[in-house]
């Protein structure tokens, strides 16, 4: 393996550009340790849930920018990230994290608003008189 590879993750409006190199296992989301970045344990075990999958948590330093979206958008972008880049690293990875589902993207998003509702589907209050 070369210096570093890089991936990205998508998630409702959550963009994460992932970078995995050899160390020791040290997570940092925008120049912070993971930890302090997602609070939640539950959002904490998303980001590490790849590495664990394939038993790498301490052969991988990896590196993320998050922008856009909110927390959870963010986390789960960042697992779809580094699953991907670890397929590239090792594509014997493949079949443990794609029967862990990580190598889906998740397609759902925030519906459009349509004209003549207050949101996507909720309607203005009807008065009959």
């Amino acid at each position: 393996m070369e210096k570093q590879k890089n991936g990205v993750g998508r998630r409702k409006e959550a963009v994460t550009r992932v970078f995995v190199s050899k160390g020791e296992g040290t997570i940092t989301v925008n120049d912070k340790d993971y930890k302090t970045y997602f609070t939640l344990d539950y959002l904490q075990n998303q980001v590490e849930r790849p590495l664990k999958t394939v038993e790498a948590a301490d052969k991988f330093n990896v590196k993320i920018t998050a922008t856009g979206g909110g927390v959870k958008g963010q986390a789960e972008a960042a697992m779809l990230g580094i699953a991907r880049v670890l397929v590239e690293i090792n594509p014997e990875y493949r079949p443990a994290l794609k029967a862990a589902g990580l190598l889906k993207r998740d397609p759902r998003s925030v519906e459009r608003k349509k004209f003549g509702h207050k949101k996507a589907r909720r309607s203005y209050q009807f008065s009959k008189r």
